[in-house]
């Protein structure tokens, strides 16, 4: 029972990743990119399905969006990343939003410079990067991880 609770719980953040990615679609990539669905991130705080739920939600959100091939694989792969180190950080509660916001920031902006070929520096890309995903991670994460965090049990262990 625990691990079709596990996959359900992975399955439904992934589902949830993806429609999120595809209803802001014009704002979940670019130069500036506010994804929201990168809220998510603090979930792997919550229940460790959620690592597995980020990936495969960003990897499906990231071929949706039609992004390139590099992309879908190296941003999927940098979710997962993420996903893990917020997972081993999720008793530093304020912690929880950092490896979305810096590995996004480093890999993204590098891709956007080298894959895509943004017309800016490599430290500029980064950075507006590093801005959409902090709004996403800390404005909105961080919020939603002190609220679904009073009802963790209720929510993730039925």
């Amino acid at each position: 029972m625990k691990n079709v609770r596990f996959m359900a719980q992975a399955a439904v953040i992934a589902a949830v990743y993806v429609v999120v990615t595809l209803s802001f679609a014009p704002l979940s990539s670019g130069l500036f990119q506010l994804r929201f669905s990168e809220a998510l991130t603090i979930l792997p705080a919550l229940t460790p399905a959620a690592i597995p739920g980020l990936f495969i939600g960003c990897l499906l959100g990231n071929f949706l969006v039609g992004a390139t091939f590099v992309d879908i694989i190296f941003g999927s792969l940098t979710t997962l990343a993420a996903a893990y180190l917020s997972y081993r950080l999720r008793n530093k509660k304020w912690l929880v939003p950092m490896p979305p916001v810096l590995l996004n920031a480093v890999v993204v902006g590098l891709m956007l410079v080298y894959v895509y070929g943004v017309p800016v520096t490599l430290f500029a890309a980064m950075a507006w990067v590093a801005a959409g995903q902090f709004v996403a991670c800390y404005v909105i994460g961080y919020p939603l991880l002190t609220i679904l965090g009073r009802y963790k049990d209720k929510i993730f262990n039925m």
